[in-house]
């Protein structure tokens, strides 16, 4: 296939899912959560299931094909991770969930042989108990509103032609060979495309600031360096549809004149620099990348660069200081990337999300993209949903959509530490990462959007969300993310390299009890402080999670300082020492080991333990055969 046959396939399956016929077609989760859980072992036992039970099983996408063939291939992430590996049937439109190799044998005899469910493998709604047969009926799913993956799901992530077929690079073909530079930008910037890496920049608007600049050479970034805790949502389009993350570059370099695009993927995602790399292969053998793009004359070259590893990479300047061989750093702006990039030459950087609408946005028009989302923050938004919801994974739902629908509709609702559904158990939920904010239960009804968000000093970040029951100690919530920033600094600052070290030191005061009155005020004042004086983004949003906790969760804060108290139990130092009444029956083994003297009692009597002697050796915890010995 050429550069020049770019396909495009209108059948539309179940769920968005796109099909090229009514060819059955086995769906194999490839992503690297239903990997973990050995999805390649299922999809070998399916070739051997499949071949022993004398299916016509074809493995690479066909133009055409027979009625009685099987199509067996892989997929990206499919996004509801916990319940993998993930086994879809088409045009059947099953679901089949946490499948194992012992499962496929009768996969095979009931669905493809004799057209029937295995009820077993379908996924029960956690609150209704009713069996979901696919996508359509599947909360989880039917809830959302799938754009960017809606293809990671299906198509298979290492076929160029199955891409193709389904309409891929037919955007970029239409960016290099009918429309101008600017009718990119005009386009883009009509659509209301906003950066999806966190800072919710318009796209439209930097692309313009580096058409315009002069310069022989110009270069394309593609942000891949995903390093949120818990966050997971551009490997899994890099994984799961690579070849849309090229096409925006593609269209992106046409927009501002670059020829030379890159990819900088952290090195702790090998599938997805794996599949990109791959990509970019399969995109120069087939002619679209390379020195006549779609026979117009323009060259455009690709590269696949890993990073460090270094959280501050994922700020612009900072990445663009370890591209070119320095330490990851960031430095002061202006000069801008679109001004002064790469290599001193005009540079623009969007992250992995933020390109992969871009050939969408060309195909169905700037006022349709407009129309979903709010006036400020048109189209959707993928979020990492991950704590106690019944249903995490991979969320995409078009901005505007509140809190309320995500984490009781699509999530499933609030679970306790056991993983059963917890009525009213919701506390909290931490959005964007650790440079994010907490929302709480007075948040559940607010439209999740740029500008909403910033309004309760929130952000919506790269797309982290982590749900919180009311067994969540917020002070060790906050403690956790500022652990994280303080390590990630690059010291570049000295408000942000000290600062957050010092707000490290008072969080682990309030926590281990030697807080007072001053402590919570030196937190606010600190973390205003570093919100200022810092360089990067990173500086500027380490404090949110503390001063979002802080407005929210005072009398949580309070009780640590104040009654050295923590009310979930989470903080050890604040526990009480004493003995269960109940479970002890005077056997005397805690009184001898105690090597204070901080227990009194009598044989065949409960024991008591006297906090203000107790050292919290654990050494009576450790004799007390019964287990009665609590708070150490």
């Amino acid at each position: 296939m050429s550069n020049a046959e770019i396909l495009t396939v209108s059948a539309e399956g179940e769920a968005g899912s796109p099909v090229t016929s009514q060819l059955r077609r086995v769906v194999i989760c490839a992503g690297t959560g239903c990997m973990a859980n050995g999805s390649m072992k299922v999809y070998e036992q399916f070739k051997s299931e499949m071949a022993k039970s004398g299916l016509d099983v074809i493995l690479e996408l066909r133009a055409e094909a027979e009625d009685d063939e099987v199509r067996l291939s892989k997929s990206g992430c499919q996004g509801f991770c916990q319940m993998g590996p993930l086994v879809s049937v088409e045009p059947d439109g099953i679901l089949y969930n946490k499948v194992r190799e012992e499962d496929v044998a009768e996969i095979v005899q009931q669905t493809l042989m004799g057209k029937q469910v295995v009820e077993r493998l379908l996924y029960k709604d956690p609150t209704t108990r009713k069996s979901c047969r696919g996508f359509k009926d599947n909360p989880f799913y039917a809830r959302q509103d799938r754009l960017v993956l809606r293809e990671c799901g299906f198509l298979d992530p290492e076929d160029i032609k199955e891409y193709m077929l389904h309409g891929g690079y037919k955007a970029a073909k239409m960016a290099y060979v009918e429309m101008t530079p600017e009718e990119i930008c005009k386009v883009i910037t009509e659509s209301g495309l906003r950066g999806r890496g966190g800072g919710g920049f318009p796209t439209g608007r930097k692309w313009e600031a580096a058409r315009v600049q002069q310069s022989s050479k110009k270069y394309v970034i593609c942000n891949g360096d995903e390093g949120d805790p818990g966050a997971f949502m551009n490997r899994s389009v890099m994984e799961g549809n690579p070849h849309s993350v090229i096409e925006g570059i593609m269209i992106a370099a046409r927009a501002i004149g670059a020829n030379e695009g890159l990819v900088y993927v952290r090195a702790e995602y090998p599938l997805a620099v794996e599949r990109m790399r791959r990509a970019v292969a399969d995109a120069e053998h087939e002619g679209i990348l390379g020195k006549d793009v779609f026979g117009t004359g323009f060259s455009m070259k690709c590269d696949v660069m890993e990073g460090a590893g270094a959280f501050v990479c994922g700020e612009e300047t900072a990445m663009i200081a370890s591209i070119e061989g320095q330490r990851g750093m960031p430095r002061p702006k202006p000069p801008f990337p679109a001004q002064s990039g790469l290599w001193g030459k005009p540079t623009i950087i969007n992250n992995v999300e933020t390109l992969a609408h871009v050939s969408r946005i060309l195909n169905i028009g700037p006022e349709v993209f407009r129309s979903i989302g709010t006036k400020e923050s048109p189209g959707t938004k993928t979020f990492a949903l991950t704590g106690h919801v019944a249903n995490t994974g991979l969320v995409e739902v078009p901005f505007g959509t509140t809190l309320r629908e995500i984490v009781y509709n699509i999530g499933g609702g609030v679970t306790d530490d056991a993983g059963k559904i917890w009525k009213n158990g919701f506390k909290a939920v931490q959005i964007g990462g650790p440079s994010g904010g907490c929302l709480t239960e007075e948040h559940l009804d607010l439209p999740l959007a740029y500008e909403s968000l910033r309004a309760v000093g929130a952000m919506v970040g790269s797309g982290g969300l982590v749900a919180m029951n009311q067994n969540t100690c917020m002070v060790g919530i906050a403690r956790f993310f500022m652990q994280f920033t303080q390590r990630e600094s690059c010291g570049k600052c000295l408000l942000c390299r000290e600062g957050t070290r010092q707000l490290l030191a008072l969080l682990d005061d309030v926590i281990e009890g030697r807080a007072d009155a001053n402590t919570l005020v030196l937190l606010e004042q600190l973390g205003h402080a570093v919100q200022v004086g810092s360089l990067c983004g990173l500086g500027k949003t380490a404090p949110n999670p503390v001063l979002s906790t802080l407005r929210y969760f005072r009398k949580e804060y309070e009780e640590h300082v104040f009654e050295k108290r923590c009310r979930t139990g989470r903080c050890k130092a604040l526990l009480r020492p004493e003995i269960n009444q109940t479970k002890c029956k005077g056997c005397g083994l805690c009184f001898t080991a105690c090597p204070v003297g901080a227990i009194s009692g009598e044989k065949k009597k409960p024991y008591h333990i006297d906090p203000e002697l107790c050292i919290k050796c654990g050494a009576c915890a450790t004799a007390c055969k019964l287990h009665a010995v609590e708070g150490i």
